[in-house]
């Protein structure tokens, strides 16, 4: 396989609800609409992006062809890590704007802060730092 070929890899989250995933990833995250697919009126599908980061969100008809109900959070045992200049300011950001994120920590050589989406896909921001190991976060 030439590597070269591959550019991006895009996570695809099934959703439940496009609006509450709307205002948590628009709204509350600040990533932007790239591209929408609306079926009949209704909003099914968005490409978001934040900084050089994307990602999709699609929400299933509930009933008729192509449905899909999920059986609870489809995004539990699912994480994405984002890697970022500054992962203390997301936080900073996203506490906010009342989201749930964790205090950040250092792990592996990275401030790291993490909260999980409505549908229960868990984001990580992360960012370099020489704080030593295991360290959390505390406002001056």
């Amino acid at each position: 396989m030439d590597a070269e070929n591959v550019k991006e890899a895009v996570p695809f989250f099934r959703i439940a609800d496009m609006k509450t995933s709307l205002a948590f990833y628009v709204d509350g995250l600040g990533f932007t609409i790239d591209k929408r697919w609306d079926d009949r009126g209704v909003l099914r599908w968005v490409s978001l992006k934040l900084g050089g980061a994307s990602l999709t969100l699609q929400q299933f008809r509930p009933k008729g062809q192509d449905a899909w109900v999920p059986d609870g959070k489809v995004g539990e045992g699912v994480s994405i890590f984002f890697r970022c200049e500054d992962a203390i300011a997301i936080w900073r950001d996203a506490v906010a704007k009342g989201l749930d994120a964790s205090t950040p920590e250092v792990g592996n050589g990275m401030w790291v802060t993490g909260l999980d989406d409505p549908d229960g896909y868990r984001l990580e921001f992360e960012s370099a730092t020489d704080a030593p190991e295991d360290s959390v976060f505390e406002e001056d």
